[in-house]
Order: structure tokens, then C-alpha cells, then sequence
């Protein structure tokens, strides 16, 4: 029987999709995975009651937090996603032909597997490129064996396993992590719910404090609380505006640009223009 999927991000204020059935329901050792098949946005992946990716808008999500990395960098090789587990990430960042090596550090096993299942499209999982790692990603970047080009911090929202993701302890890590050159992006939430700014301005300072350029960048996401969401990027030593990057961007796209629904070269841009009321969060 049709029911509807409610989030609250304020009280008793949020989001309401319509669910034709359930298709996946697990309580992991971490959070509980879930997905659904609705009348309108295809099937929809949650977590802990929270929503992650529908098949019909994700493209936005990650492609944003993708691109804006990768063509930020001159030539990125080595790439670790943290989190990313239902694979939309990987399969961006897959398409910059002069990766050779995607880590992607998943905490949860059962958001790879129901992603598979149930949302087979939106992972490139069988690229030889990728490896997935069942690990905990705040350990992960304790030592790594060997430096990256690109981190990407895909996480959940601040809770449960996913808190640690916002701290400084965590980015001092990665900051290590990263070759010179070296770019991160990662999901800050949405800066129209108040209960969120507390994350947003810790992450911020925290890549303020050990990053060369350190921006935040919006993009819009429906099934996203408010819609409007923020990404922050994070460098030694390169600017995401700079002229270089711009002809890297339009180099590149002529390579894969027909594939993207979002990313171009105008909206990478674009996306570092904020409203007063955002810069006022992290100012």
C-alpha cells in the first residue's frame, strides 16, 4: 500500500516523498539503510531516516562533488572518496582520464550492496579502476600507504559514525593525506537549518587552519533538505577560479561534458557565489 517518507529537519517541518513499497531495510552494527521505491523521484536510498540519493536527482550531488575537484587539480591520479558507498562519486570522478586509482572507504557494506540492488545505475562498480574498502575512513587516513591527488569526503550528515567527519582532528589527517598540489571537497549541509552551522563552521575552520584556499560552493538538490546545499573545497595551493583551472575545465568537458546534467564550465563559477546570509556562517 502507497505511504508517504517523511524527514524533519526543523520540528515538524520538512520533507514528504510518496513510497509505492519498500524494497531494502537493514540495521547494520552502524545505521539502518533503507530504500524505496516512490511514485515520483525513483528509488530512494535513506539512512538513519535521513535521505541520501534518489536515482531521478543525484546526479546533481555528485557531480558537484566530483568535478570541482577533479578538474581543480592538474592531474589527478590517486583519488580517495570516504563514504561514497552508493558509488555516484566514483563514477564521476571515474570519467577524468588521467585517474588511475580510486580508493573508496566505505564504513557500511550494506550501502554498497543495496545500492547494487537497487539502484545499479548510479555506481560504477565494475570498474577495474576502483577498489572498495570496508574500513572506518577516520582510520583509514591515519597512514596511508601512499598519498593522494584528490580526497573526497562523502559522508552522511553529522551523526552516528559520520560526526567525526566534521572536526578538525580528521582534516589535519587528510590535509596529510594529500599530495602537494593536493584538492579535497566534501558535503557541509545546508546552510538554511539553523542545527546545522555548528558542522558547517567547524569544518571550515578546520580546513582554514591547514589548507592553502579553503571555499564554500552550493548546489541544488531537491530531496535535500531546503534544496540548497553546501560543499566545501579545500587546497594546497590552488585556487578553483583561478585562469588555469577554467581551461582545464573547458579542455576537459569536451571529453565527457555530454555525459554531465549539471557540472559545466559556467557552473563551476558560479557555485563559489554566495549569498550574504551563507558568508555570514563562516565568516
Amino acid at each position: 500500500m502507497p505511504f508517504q517518507y517523511l524527514e524533519y529537519y526543523n520540528g515538524t517541518t520538512g520533507l514528504s516523498v510518496g513510497v509505492n513499497k519498500v524494497l531494502f531495510s537493514e540495521q547494520t552494527p552502524f545505521q539502518k539503510v533503507e530504500v524505496y521505491e516512490t511514485d515520483t523521484w525513483g528509488n530512494l536510498m535513506t539512512i538513519d531516516g535521513m535521505v541520501m540519493l534518489s536515482e531521478k536527482d543525484e546526479f546533481v550531488y555528485h557531480e558537484m562533488i566530483a568535478h570541482v575537484a577533479c578538474f581543480s587539480h592538474p592531474n589527478p591520479k590517486r583519488v580517495l572518496i570516504i563514504g561514497g558507498g552508493d558509488g555516484g562519486t566514483a563514477r564521476e570522478v571515474l570519467k577524468h582520464p588521467s585517474v588511475e586509482a580510486v580508493d573508496m572507504v566505505e564504513i557500511d557494506e550494506a550501502v554498497v550492496r543495496a545500492s547494487k540492488l537497487h539502484m545499479p545505475e548510479v555506481g560504477d562498480f565494475s570498474n577495474p579502476k576502483l577498489r572498495v574498502l570496508y574500513e572506518n575512513g577516520l582510520t583509514f587516513v591515519n597512514d596511508v600507504p601512499e598519498k593522494y591527488d584528490v580526497i573526497i569526503i562523502d559522508g552522511s550528515d553529522p551523526v552516528g559514525p559520520a560526526v567525526d567527519l566534521f572536526k578538525q582532528e580528521f582534516y589535519d589527517k587528510c590535509h596529510a593525506a594529500l599530495n602537494e598540489n593536493g584538492v579535497l571537497t566534501g558535503q557541509t549541509e545546508s546552510p538554511w537549518v539553523d542545527s546545522y552551522h555548528e558542522s558547517i563552521q567547524s569544518v571550515f575552520r578546520a580546513v582554514d587552519n591547514v589548507f592553502d584556499y579553503s571555499r564554500m560552493y552550493l548546489a541544488f538538490i531537491p530531496l535535500y533538505p531546503t534544496g540548497m546545499w553546501s560543499m566545501a573545497y579545500a587546497s594546497k595551493g590552488i585556487d578553483p577560479l583561478s585562469d588555469e583551472v577554467k581551461a582545464r575545465i573547458e579542455a576537459g568537458l569536451k571529453d565527457f561534458g555530454s555525459s554531465l546534467r549539471y557540472y559545466n564550465a559556467e557552473m563551476h563559477s558560479a557555485a563559489f557565489a554566495l549569498p550574504g546570509f551563507v558568508r555570514d556562517i563562516i565568516r
